[in-house]
């Protein structure tokens, strides 16, 4: 943020989604977003310049309580991402290369707008920021964006069968003893020009989520409806947020209910969460009081549009002089993006995916100067390049994993931001039931 910027109200409530045309046209750009119709939590919208990811691992975590000011927790700072491979090679796994693509990539904001959605505020941080204001004031509503044509077929980096087999070979590696768990995951790539800005308002209407992003940093962006929070550090407390445990929405409420149940026994699910939170619990204590670090919720189910998630978290508060980067080194990737034991599980997912995840796996969100953060994990997201996109899928194998429910998980995970973008499965992956 420029050392002359200043923060100032906006008199009126202005819907994010109404504001974000200010800034759809600008090559670096982000909106972190709570979610259509939100009652809680904050959205930031802006621009801001491509950084030194290096800044950005320098920042202490916040360690001193503090007030928050009125425009809330993130008034100036970074927002951007970092892919799998920064993390999976930083720890020692093998990695494989994404071509062109960023591994990372941050932008120090120069103009940001937040949206307390409890207090039905708005206010604006930057340089010139009542001139920002008078400008959002006269934004017409937003006219509608035309929805991608639908009908394309994405390309599967591997088919369902041969994903099945790969399942198979997860449980072989556990069952040999070279892991416990192993979230194996793919990717369906799609060809031709995407907006983002429309894939963005598409998946933002299919999927809402507490953790939305459209993140643009020159011609590439990052659309996610994420419902994975990762870390969160304020105050010197640390928080990580692991799902493991995935099921369809029902078509009635009794239906709901029954999947709610069903996911919260199942035996398969609850060992599968509790094996990150064990993993978890490790990588906090590595940066926290070990006498700290507490399981503050455990196989809570939370409902989205289209999934119940069982989640559950892990708090810790942090030691003195630990920095952005060494919380990154501790937890990063996310043990739920891994399986456990973490390298271990890195190195044999290397050799069966045989492909680069990306950004997908990886983790976005703002960091604070004053060293809060928030990041949410890069799930349920598109990545639009070039020449097409992309949209990843996966899931945690453990021994008693049946390879046709999993892959049934994939297809449901990867099929809404697919449509969002005009596609759909391949014939194999929309019928999932078939594999054998």
């Amino acid at each position: 943020m420029p050392a002359d910027a200043t923060t100032v109200p906006v008199d009126a409530w202005i819907d994010p989604a109404r504001a974000y045309a200010l800034f759809a046209e600008e090559p670096d750009s982000f909106w972190l977003d709570a979610g259509p119709d939100a009652r809680t939590g904050w959205s930031w919208m802006g621009t801001g310049t491509v950084a030194d990811p290096a800044a950005v691992r320098a920042v202490p975590v916040s360690r001193e309580p503090g007030a928050l000011a009125p425009s809330g927790p993130f008034p100036c700072g970074w927002v951007g991402w970092i892919g799998y491979e920064r993390g999976a090679a930083d720890a020692g796994a093998p990695v494989a290369s994404d071509g062109p693509l960023p591994a990372e990539r941050w932008m120090r904001v120069d103009t940001v707008v937040a949206f307390d959605h409890a207090a039905r505020r708005v206010w604006v941080t930057g340089r010139e920021p009542a001139a920002v204001a008078a400008r959002l004031r006269a934004l017409p509503e937003p006219a509608p964006r035309t929805p991608p044509a639908a009908g394309a077929v994405a390309a599967a980096r591997v088919g369902a069968r041969e994903y099945a087999d790969l399942i198979r070979s997860c449980r072989a590696a556990i069952r040999r003893g070279d892991a416990y768990l192993l979230c194996l995951t793919t990717r369906f790539s799609v060809s031709g020009e995407i907006d983002p800005v429309s894939a963005h308002a598409a998946l933002r209407a299919a999927s809402p989520s507490h953790h939305g992003a459209l993140i643009r940093t020159g011609d590439v962006a990052l659309i996610s409806a994420s419902p994975e929070r990762f870390l969160e550090a304020s105050d010197g407390l640390v928080r990580t947020h692991p799902i493991k445990g995935t099921r369809p929405r029902g078509a009635t409420a009794q239906e709901d209910a029954a999947r709610i149940s069903d996911l919260r026994a199942d035996p398969k699910e609850r060992a599968e969460n509790v094996m990150i939170v064990d993993l978890m619990r490790n990588d906090l204590a590595r940066v926290c009081d070990p006498a700290t670090v507490t399981v503050e919720r455990l196989w809570d189910v939370e409902t989205y549009a289209t999934v119940h998630q069982l989640v559950s978290t892990i708090a810790g508060r942090v030691r003195p002089g630990t920095t952005v980067g060494d919380l990154w080194t501790a937890a990063f990737p996310a043990g739920s993006m891994t399986g456990a034991p973490k390298l271990s599980a890195m190195t044999i997912l290397h050799g069966l995916e045989r492909s680069a995840r990306g950004a997908f796996s990886g983790c976005f969100g703002w960091v604070g100067d004053d060293g809060r953060l928030d990041l949410a994990m890069t799930i349920r997201t598109i990545v639009t390049h070039p020449g097409g996109a992309y949209v990843s899928a996966g899931g945690g194998i453990t021994w008693a994993s049946v390879p046709e429910a999993e892959v049934a998980e994939v297809a449901l995970k990867a099929s809404t931001p697919l449509r969002a973008i005009g596609a759909e499965l391949p014939s194999d992956w929309a019928q999932p039931g078939q594999v054998t």
